[in-house]
């Protein structure tokens, strides 16, 4: 049976598990590694101090987003059996507890970025929430199959924000490490909708297994793996990175465009025979840290 959302009953109290939830702590691991990832490997000292705080900040604003973005979709939560135990759809928190929770940590996070980082930073920060927020949750989810390949610009931010935190400016590096994980959004998200479709079509939202059918959305994934493994390279072959970045980006992209050409070549419509697609959602999380540590690892070997 479907949970329903509760709207508006404040005698709920808000228990601390339930709020971490609502900052999608798995999601935020993703983030938070990255926009360490572009502070480590920005030129420049930075005091350990403010180095941790402007990775709070990221955690902090990642958080306000996933908790914002989970206010808004209650409705659909409600209505996918992997988002229905969520706290909102399973009734054990307010939705203005979510809204007041998510734009405190919004708010705080900014300030304190600002105040700790500089202007740039905290500024970069604000527009990753608001893309993440507006853009993409209340805007495009509902409304487009290419939700995700515009909306997959807000988790693009971090490695950007961490880089400014330290140097306040941004060059062509965390321009490419934008661009990377931009570009790897789409593979990724999409790998995972084709063996939880029947969660969307239920609920309604246009991804694009459910508006353009399994086999085109296989061939995307395929396409796009293509530029997010021009841009992986890209680094090295610009001559931003040393050795160890260059063969760790060969080697795992090797492997990606490997499974994504075996997801474009599977034929089967039924989930559990989405062998192909479950591995690449898998290793795509992998590659994503992998890549980035061995940027880190080059940058600080190397230097």
């Amino acid at each position: 049976m479907t949970s329903v959302p509760l709207q508006h009953d404040e005698s709920l109290p808000a228990d601390w598990r339930d709020l971490l939830a609502l900052t999608k702590p798995r999601v935020m691991s993703l983030v938070v590694f990255t926009g360490l990832c572009g502070l480590l490997a920005a030129p420049g000292p930075v005091h350990p101090v403010l180095g941790f705080t402007a990775v709070l900040c990221i955690a902090l604003g990642a958080g306000a987003a996933g908790a914002l973005n989970q206010w808004y979709e209650a409705d659909l939560d409600a209505k996918m059996k992997r988002t229905a135990n969520r706290p909102l759809p399973a009734g054990r928190m307010s939705r203005q507890t979510a809204l007041h929770f998510g734009v405190g940590l919004a708010v705080f996070s900014v300030i304190l970025m600002d105040l700790a980082a500089n202007h740039l930073a905290a500024a970069v920060l604000a527009v990753s929430i608001l893309f993440y927020v507006l853009v993409y949750t209340v805007w495009l989810k509902r409304r487009t199959a290419q939700n995700i390949v515009i909306g997959g610009a807000a988790g693009a931010f971090p490695p950007l924000i961490g880089w400014a935190a330290v140097t306040g400016d941004v060059t062509t590096l965390p321009i490419l490490l934008f661009a990377i994980i931009f570009l790897w959004t789409p593979p990724h998200f999409w790998a995972l909708s084709l063996f939880v479709r029947t969660d969307y079509a239920n609920a309604g939202v246009p991804m694009l297994p459910v508006v353009a059918g399994i086999g085109s959305t296989r061939r995307q994934i395929l396409l796009y793996t293509l530029p997010m493994i021009a841009a992986a390279i890209a680094p090295w072959a610009l001559g931003l990175t040393g050795w160890i970045y260059g063969a760790a980006s060969v080697a795992l992209n090797a492997v990606f465009f490997t499974l994504a050409f075996a997801v474009a070549a599977n034929k089967a419509t039924e989930a559990k025979a989405m062998g192909p697609e479950k591995k690449l959602f898998a290793f795509s999380i992998l590659y994503l840290f992998a890549l980035f540590a061995a940027l880190v690892v080059d940058r600080w070997v190397i230097a």
